[in-house]
């Protein structure tokens, strides 16, 4: 068990969970920023539809479908992989960043999406983690800066690559921090929202003020809302204060219904492969903490272990995340 957690995804962010100090040794205005990717590119996307990427990969006993049969797109953002170094963002110029995308978040995360959509997840420059832990205006510089990619990003999948398509917007932690600032500004009180699905925006604060017209989703086969949620192990309350005020929904039900769920055998997790499916016993509770977030016992290799489940966010439910897409595509279509 031990050789497995120093290489994985999980590891990564538990370390940077211990950062408590930048290492940045100038501001950002003095900072020698990266070049802005260009999206027209494609090097500058982790993941483009008819490529073969690391997104494509399913689930043993699952039948990959074509790109060319979805009517329906994804646009991903990924989480931080970038935990420490001289820059306050990410440039696109760092190989091992990227592979360590591809190989973690895009492919643990971003391919639960394949069945139904074509999948769209840009490169951006990512702020490193430690801008999350200790507040300044260094860091909320370095947040804006990686959020102007992806709107950048965005802005031209609409433009080249959308045509009028149905799309759902998903992301993860810093992917969904910046994830729900462009449902607030492109999305929310646009056209736009009569194109999207859903949201599926996880592992982030989601405060019920944030938007005048999108709320959280309420059954299975709502569309145009979002769907949210953070994980930790039963009984446990973090210290930190990301949780203040969240709202999530149990993938278990997909309502917000505070009632624990127990399944003896839950065969829909994937932890460090999405090849292979995991068959344990899961129990998932929606508890205000000052925030309601889920509170998640499962026997499942590794998370087991964990008290913050928030790199299992995705993993935990993994293909019932991929079943509800696909309810939610076909809800959308029948109206």
């Amino acid at each position: 068990m031990i050789q497995p957690v120093k290489t994985s995804f999980s590891t990564l962010i538990l370390l940077a969970l211990s950062l408590a100090s930048f290492s940045q040794k100038t501001t950002f205005d003095e900072e020698k920023h990266a070049a802005a990717p260009d999206y027209s590119i494609e090097q500058s996307w982790s993941v483009l539809p008819f490529r073969n990427d690391v997104a494509d990969v399913v689930p043993k006993g699952e039948t990959w479908i074509s790109d060319s049969l979805k009517e329906v797109d994804v646009f991903y953002v990924h989480p931080t992989i970038y935990q420490k170094g001289p820059l306050w963002n990410a440039s696109l110029d760092m190989e091992k960043i990227n592979r360590k995308v591809d190989k973690y978040p895009v492919r643990l995360q971003a391919s639960v999406f394949n069945e139904t959509c074509r999948v769209y997840a840009p490169r951006y420059r990512q702020a490193v983690v430690s801008v999350f832990y200790n507040a300044s205006e260094d860091g909320a510089k370095a947040l804006d800066f990686a959020y102007q990619d992806v709107k950048r990003a965005f802005e031209y999948y609409l433009k080249h690559n959308n045509h009028g398509r149905p799309f759902i917007i998903a992301g993860h932690s810093q992917g969904t921090h910046h994830a729900r600032r462009l449902l607030r500004e492109m999305i929310d009180t646009t056209a736009l929202q009569k194109q999207m699905v859903a949201a599926y925006i996880i592992g982030f604060t989601i405060v019920d003020t944030l938007y005048e017209n999108l709320k959280i989703c309420e059954s299975a086969d709502e569309t145009g809302c979002y769907i949210t949620w953070m994980s930790y192990k039963e009984g446990f309350t973090p210290t930190t204060i990301w949780h203040k005020n969240t709202q999530s929904i149990n993938p278990l039900t997909w309502t917000t219904d505070t009632s624990k769920v127990v399944v003896e055998d839950y065969s829909k997790t994937v932890v460090l492969n999405p090849k292979r499916l995991r068959t344990r016993k899961m129990e998932v509770q929606i508890k205000d903490i000052g925030g309601k977030v889920l509170w998640v016992r499962t026997k499942a290799p590794l998370f087991r272990l964990m008290k913050n489940l928030h790199v299992a966010d995705y993993g935990l439910f993994y293909m019932d995340i991929g079943e509800n897409v696909k309810t939610r595509v076909a809800a959308y279509w029948q109206q």
